[in-house]
């Protein structure tokens, strides 16, 4: 009787044709041969050729399999179609450009022995990322730790391992916009992280652009928090108590005093910034009501146009 455990290895990707094959050979490299695996690539609607690819892969290797969207619904949903459709005792997910380097599986797996329910790995740049890169992506951790009620480490990565239960959690999410980094970090278990170093990227171009990741970062926030709510609450507040004092100062200036003079451009600018933090807050406010009326809907994360996975 075989009792080998099984380890689901998960594989977004969206244009990612160049890069695939040698991919492949290289996470083969270093699966360690006391497991069963099955390697599940979630085609995120591309429109390279990836997918022809992926089922040349699957149809060749009895343990590929591959589900492919009927549109781009973004890697969040991709990670977590995967994780909808894994059978594996743990699942690891991880991207196919070699940034999320294949060798660290084995360590991953050995954490996962040792009692680790959710082994996450945290992202040390290398030289050739960009000071703007850096900088951004420090922002990013700071911003969303600092406004939403979980925390992440800075540099953590969608590049994880998760147990079944993990999985069977995670299951249970049907939000849009998910954002799993917050969500796997909310439910809790039993955690660690693993430091690696980025590799080069093998081919093609990043798909995280600053508005990607600005984009991402507010739907982390607005997640998990309300916190951007009562920020505008206490603001409103201030520039109120502000006013009044103004408003008094200019009262005490009218009747008590000659000084009063009339101008444009106290009135102008007073009336600008004051539009100006409005608009700001009805932002922030629309936001909320925005994402209460995209889930009120409970459209699906994501649409399967065909998969393999019932071979």
């Amino acid at each position: 009787m075989n009792n080998l455990k099984k380890v689901s290895i998960i594989v977004p990707c969206y244009n990612e044709s160049e890069s695939l094959l040698l991919f492949y050979n290289e996470l083969t490299k270093h699966l360690p041969e006391t497991y069963l695996y099955e390697i599940i690539f979630v085609n995120d609607g591309s429109d390279d050729g990836t997918l022809e690819i992926i089922k040349n892969i699957s149809n060749n290797h009895s343990q590929v399999y591959y589900i492919s969207f009927s549109r781009n619904f973004g890697h969040q949903n991709a990670l977590k179609a995967g994780f909808d459709l894994t059978s594996g005792d743990c699942a690891i997910c991880l991207d196919s450009d070699l940034q999320h380097p294949p060798q660290l599986i084995p360590e991953l797996l050995k954490k996962w022995e040792e009692g680790f329910e959710s082994v996450f790995t945290k992202r040390i740049d290398h030289d050739s990322i960009s000071t703007f890169k850096k900088i951004t992506s420090k922002a990013f951790y700071r911003l969303t730790n600092h406004l939403s009620d979980v925390q992440l480490e800075v540099g953590v990565a969608d590049f994880r391992l998760l147990d079944r239960k993990v999985v069977d959690a995670l299951k249970n999410f049907s939000e849009n916009e998910i954002f799993l980094r917050a969500v796997i970090q909310w439910l809790g278990f039993k955690q660690t992280f693993i430091e690696y170093k980025a590799g080069e990227r093998i081919a093609g171009v990043s798909k995280y652009t600053f508005k990607n990741m600005f984009s991402f970062a507010l739907s982390g926030i607005t997640a998990f928090s309300v916190k951007p709510l009562r920020f505008s609450i206490y603001l409103g507040l201030i520039f109120a108590f502000l006013a009044f004092i103004y408003g008094m100062y200019a009262l005490y200036v009218f009747i008590f005093t000659d000084a009063a003079m009339p101008g444009w451009t106290s009135i102008l600018m007073s009336v600008l910034f004051i539009g100006g933090l409005n608009l700001l807050m009805l932002g922030i406010i629309g936001e909320y009501l925005g994402k209460l009326f995209i889930e009120n809907k409970k459209r699906p994360n994501y649409i399967i146009s065909e998969t393999d996975l019932l071979k």
